[in-house]
């Protein structure tokens, strides 16, 4: 009992520590109020926890807050790419509050009152690209380095496998950057396509489109009369009514519809940063086993590091999951060695 009394005191503390990074590093007065009121909410409940404690004599002595490695992670990742880039990584440290970044119509969503204020919570986040550079680095590492540990069994011709092994990082990544290429050219088409149909009908129809929007308002809250005094003066910006009916009727950001070059070189890096991990010790020219241990070192401390990164998304144990990931490449690295080796042995 003592040990769950403790656990929840600290899961509230650091909940408000983290609320209060948020809000230091957030721009917006509204959202920062909202954050600092969460924060006060937090301390609270742990204020109630610990009375709590103290009455069934479980305190001992005085609890002490310390942030754990992983908020102050993530606090220092949110001071320097914003609480809106963040939003996934601090959903998985069970932050509430978070749909203030999103496009969700919820109840508790703080209705706009100005035209000022139509359409600004939709802005986009790194929290994906994030996300999938991390797992690009994972993906390239994962794949290379099973590939040098089967050339290793079959061979220990260290060219052979330093060629093979570049030759696996340049194509994954090539064929990576390329298929990330096509999937985001072919979003942003249908985006843009979406978006060019929706100025035309801005034009050809502004008074049903005024309409439409003041509707969506109304239904999240605002009174009917005010919803359609700002979608008519909305309306009368068309760029600006544009940029905001994108947002409202389809979900879309015009000023965020991703670069497919962008895409697919951050695709290209992130595998190829991976890949050439377990290739280190051959281009320092180790050569045999010495090598091929070497390799295997630096891709499980690698898969360690990932494994970390991973947590923060996922707001799994830390450690466990940098483990599993270790666990995971290994038992990939030594299936394909002894595959090579039994190959290698037949060939020869």
């Amino acid at each position: 009992m003592s040990q769950d009394v403790s656990a929840s005191w600290l899961h509230e503390m650091e909940s408000a520590w983290l609320y209060r990074q948020v809000a230091a590093a957030e721009r917006d007065p509204h959202h920062q109020r909202l954050f600092e009121q969460l924060a006060a909410a937090a301390e609270e409940q742990a204020q109630r926890w610990a009375e709590s404690a103290q009455r069934a004599n479980a305190a001992g002595e005085a609890w002490v807050f310390t942030p754990s490695a992983r908020a102050r992670v993530v606090a220092r990742l949110v001071r320097w790419f914003g609480p809106r880039a963040l939003r996934s990584v601090l959903a998985a440290m069970k932050l509430r509050g978070l749909s203030v970044y999103s496009g969700a119509v919820v109840a508790a969503h703080e209705m706009p009152t100005t035209l000022s204020e139509v359409g600004a919570r939709h802005r986009g986040g790194l929290g994906g690209n994030l996300r999938a550079t991390v797992f690009g680095v994972n993906d390239g590492l994962l794949a290379n380095a099973s590939l040098v540990m089967g050339i290793s069994g079959a061979s220990s011709a260290t060219g052979l496998v330093l060629v093979t092994g570049l030759a696996g990082l340049l194509a994954g990544a090539l064929s990576m950057a390329a298929g990330e290429y096509v999937s985001v050219r072919s979003q942003r088409e249908m985006y843009e396509y979406q978006i060019a149909l929706e100025r035309a009908e801005i034009a050809e129809y502004p008074e049903e489109e005024a309409e439409e929007l003041a509707l969506i308002y109304a239904a999240r809250g605002m009174p009917l009369p005010q919803a359609r005094e700002v979608s008519q003066s909305l309306l009368a910006r068309p760029e600006h009514a544009l940029d905001v009916l994108a947002r409202e009727e389809l979900g879309l950001s015009p000023d965020n519809l991703g670069s497919p070059w962008a895409a697919a070189s951050a695709s290209f890096f992130a595998f190829a940063f991976g890949a050439a991990v377990p290739l280190l010790p051959f281009l320092a020219g180790m050569s045999g086993r010495g090598a091929l241990l070497a390799a295997a070192t630096l891709t499980a401390a690698t898969l360690f590091a990932v494994g970390l990164a991973i947590s923060l998304f996922t707001g799994r144990h830390a450690l466990q999951g940098a483990l599993r990931m270790v666990l995971i490449g290994g038992a990939a690295g030594l299936v394909t060695y002894l595959l090579g080796h039994a190959l290698g042995a037949a060939l020869h």
